[in-house]
């Protein structure tokens, strides 16, 4: 990007139009963020917008400077939500008829924003492509203008507003600016303000690593065109960057990383314990790359800002950022475990782990002389716990399969292990809730005094205040009595499921 062109574009930052629908945002010490860190961490708050996403500012802009003629015929966008909803705020304040193309994939929360802002949301395809190529065959059909969501000079400056404001907001000098990246269009809109004014602040992109397309392009200098992408950060799932965004980040953006899944879980929650806020996955993107960076490099006591980009995400998503963050946070290690299919191998396995808190525990008998155990354990120290934990377990004679890393094992084999076990004798089923503090576990076990066989265990530390577990466990018809006294004697509450008609379909 040459200096004439770059001195452009910043004249067209500085007179954008965007605060008829966006709010200055605030810039927010991440308190806990810089504390565990050692550095000054700040949190831009892009999430409380309007919208609860930046995307309003380039949208307004570059649909401020239509012609009235292009006014008049109204527009189209294609989105995966966020520009969406930008579009139809700006369309409602412009009074201009707006028409929203998104991916079927699209949170509800976000279809549901366009249509409030008076938006004629339409679904087609599985990503933003598919959308797209939809929007232009309506604007050819219908005359409509294409309101782009980042490859368009008048949006990059829209969104370039945020480095003029960051700038101002922190007078000091900054050291490194992290950013989320889809196509590039607020990448590109804050580093060109912030390389104008201030060249030795590093700017940083920030992808997942299942949708690269701008990590790639600047690693082969060109625009590259991914074959498939992964939609976890939905708002950033775009498969092709743009040709204005790529030249701009090209030669402004110090580094472009990429985070996973569980990284940007992992960022989601911390953001949440310091403000108390939600983002979705796209708008924590560059609070994950911030803490990948930093460890990395082992960076101390430089000021640090990430985008909080935004905060549209669906309720029902929760569930599986809570399920990875732990693990992002390197706070939880996944393990498969074979212990002897035997009374008291439980006990013994618990005690082997020593006083670290167990997480999870699953398991279903398959045969008399092996069990396989699916297990999580608490961890404070990374990787390096981890593997202490692997060796000390392989030292007393078991084998260890390190799951931490494996996508088929978070996402599907923790809720699969089970089955039935038709040749199993005297099996009776009980859920019993206990207080949920360390060495809660261990006593269940060792109270039951090595009498009975487990056929069945499922335990899942939910963060509440007691303990749930699912338990199977071979009883002789004679030993009845002697069973109910220990329930009784256990203290801990218990229902019986042997009759459950989910447990004889599903495990019987």
């Amino acid at each position: 990007m040459n200096k004439d062109k770059h001195s452009k574009l910043i004249e067209k930052i500085l007179t954008a139009r965007v605060y008829d629908v966006a709010n200055e945002t605030p810039l927010e010490p991440a308190k806990s963020l810089s504390k565990r860190y050692g550095n000054s961490i700040f949190l831009k708050r892009e999430d409380l917008q309007p919208v609860f996403s930046f995307k309003l500012r380039g949208a307004f802009n570059r649909m401020f400077k239509l012609s009235e003629e292009e006014k008049k015929r109204g527009v189209v966008a294609a989105s995966a939500g966020n520009h969406a909803q930008g579009v139809a705020i700006s369309g409602q304040k412009l009074g201009i008829k707006t028409t929203i193309v998104m991916p079927k994939i699209t949170p509800d929360i976000k279809v549901n924003g366009v249509k409030s802002f008076g938006g004629n949301a339409v679904l087609v395809g599985n990503n933003f492509d598919d959308a797209y190529a939809h929007a232009m065959k309506l604007c050819e059909k219908d005359g409509l203008t294409f309101i782009h969501p980042f490859d368009d000079l008048d949006v990059i400056a829209g969104q370039g507003t945020i480095g003029m404001e960051l700038l101002r907001q922190h007078p000091d000098p900054i050291d490194i600016v992290f950013v989320c990246v889809g196509g590039g269009g607020l990448l590109s809109g804050i580093a060109s303000y912030i390389k104008y004014l201030s060249p030795s602040t590093k700017v940083i992109g920030v992808e997942h690593e299942e949708a690269s397309s701008m990590t790639q392009s600047v690693k082969q200098g060109k625009v590259v065109e991914l074959e498939s992408i992964g939609t976890f950060a939905d708002g950033a799932a775009v498969r092709k960057a743009g040709s204005n965004t790529f030249e701009i980040v090209n030669s402004l953006v110090d580094e472009m990383i990429t985070v996973n899944t569980d990284e940007t879980c992992a960022a989601i929650k911390d953001v949440f314990e310091d403000t108390r806020t939600m983002l979705e996955p796209a708008g924590a993107l560059g609070v994950a790359g911030l803490k990948k960076y930093v460890l990395k490099h082992q960076i101390k006591d430089q000021q640090l800002i990430a985008i909080s980009s935004g905060a549209n995400i669906n309720f029902d998503r929760l569930r599986h950022v809570a399920e990875r963050a732990e693990i992002g946070e390197k706070r939880e290690a996944i393990l498969g475990v074979t212990i002897p299919e035997r009374p008291d191998s439980f006990r013994d396995f618990c005690q082997a782990l020593g006083d670290r808190s167990i997480t999870e525990f699953n398991y279903r008998y398959s045969d008399n002389d092996k069990a396989q155990v699916f297990t999580g354990v608490k961890i404070s120290n990374g990787d390096v716990e981890k593997q202490m934990i692997i060796d000390e377990l392989q030292q007393q004679d078991y084998a260890v399969l390190d799951l931490t890393d494996n996508e088929l094992a978070k996402v599907h084999l923790r809720f699969m292990v089970g089955g039935h076990a038709k040749s199993l004798n005297n099996e009776k089923l009980y859920r019993f809730s206990f207080p949920e503090k360390p060495g809660a576990l261990l006593h269940f076990l060792t109270s039951m005094g090595g009498i009975w066989n487990i056929s069945l265990f499922h335990y899942r530390n939910h963060g509440s205040d007691f303990g749930r577990v699912l338990i199977g466990i071979q009883v002789p018809a004679d030993e009845h009595e002697k069973f109910k006294q220990f329930l009784e004697d256990l203290g801990y509450e218990y229902w019986d499921e042997t009759n459950n008609s989910a447990y004889k379909s599903f495990l019987r």
